[in-house]
């Protein structure tokens, strides 16, 4: 199985990533959560330009390997004994599942510090402007904020000696999850309950994108939810409600958020 997952790793990368974001945009639209304020397929079409724009820029800087950079990185190490799992024999299915949770670890900490970091915030305040937030918010990155994430996440696989099929599973997961949990998608508040106790759910990680500057520097996880509730970063609900609350960044009320070219200028821009 985990030589099937390394051979089709492009496969099943673009099978996870085209198969949610259908789902997640058909049950959005069957089932939303909150109005929207801006033109749908406007937004969409913004989204996904980023999401090719930082594919190809990927390719132009990690060459062959691209998106995968990580991946090969990990069979690498995993080679020269590098990384703190590869100090231990551990059975493979073990080293695979620590290698997802230990990564997810450094993934919600990555996010803390994009919000932390002025020059991080710059970039992924990007994502924050979107102000209907939906599936295609999940993948709604600044181009050089991923290179960021990219470099961030192969030092990571360096220091912890990752699985590779562990680094392969967990972007498998990571892409998926951002979908859902930035989807529109009304879910039974008895369903949410139940799923948030483990995974970050739509209704929780959408209080994470309020203006409320207390709201959107809380639940940072993009799939497992524990982090937020181990280092007190969890907020249950949103102050105004989740049909009342504002989406977005206050000082980008506008329409400007779902225009391509305004979005990749905006790290760079003084004034709103």
């Amino acid at each position: 199985m985990s030589q099937y997952i390394a051979q089709h790793e492009n496969l099943l990368r673009l099978s996870v990533f085209g198969g949610v974001l259908v789902l997640m945009l058909l049950l959005e639209t069957l089932f939303p959560r909150k109005a929207r304020t801006q033109n749908r397929l406007l937004h969409i079409a913004t989204n996904l330009g980023i999401v090719v724009i930082y594919t190809v820029l990927l390719r132009l800087i990690f060459t062959a390997i691209a998106i995968g950079a990580a991946v090969g990185l990990a069979a690498y190490a995993s080679e020269q004994g590098w990384g703190l799992l590869n100090l231990f024999e551990l059975p493979l299915w073990v080293h695979i599942i620590i290698s997802v949770i230990l990564l997810d670890l450094a993934v919600y900490w990555q996010h803390v510090a994009s919000h932390k970091i002025p020059m991080i915030w710059a970039f992924h305040k990007m994502h924050h402007a979107d102000r209907d937030i939906d599936a295609t918010t999940g993948i709604r990155f600044h181009p050089v904020e991923i290179v960021l994430s990219m470099a961030y996440k192969m030092a990571i696989v360096l220091l912890l000696g990752p699985h590779m099929v562990g680094v392969i599973l967990f972007e498998l997961i990571l892409n998926g999850s951002a979908m859902f949990n930035h989807a529109n998608l009304r879910l039974p508040l008895w369903l949410d309950r139940i799923v948030r106790m483990v995974f970050v759910t739509p209704d929780m990680h959408r209080v994470h994108h309020s203006v409320i500057v207390r709201e959107t520097n809380s639940n940072y996880g993009f799939n497992l939810s524990i982090w937020d509730r181990i280092f007190g970063s969890y907020i249950d609900q949103p102050a105004e409600g989740h049909d009342n609350m504002t989406i977005g960044l206050s000082e980008y009320q506008t329409d400007k958020p779902s225009h391509l070219l305004w979005s990749l200028a905006l790290p760079f821009n003084k004034k709103p």
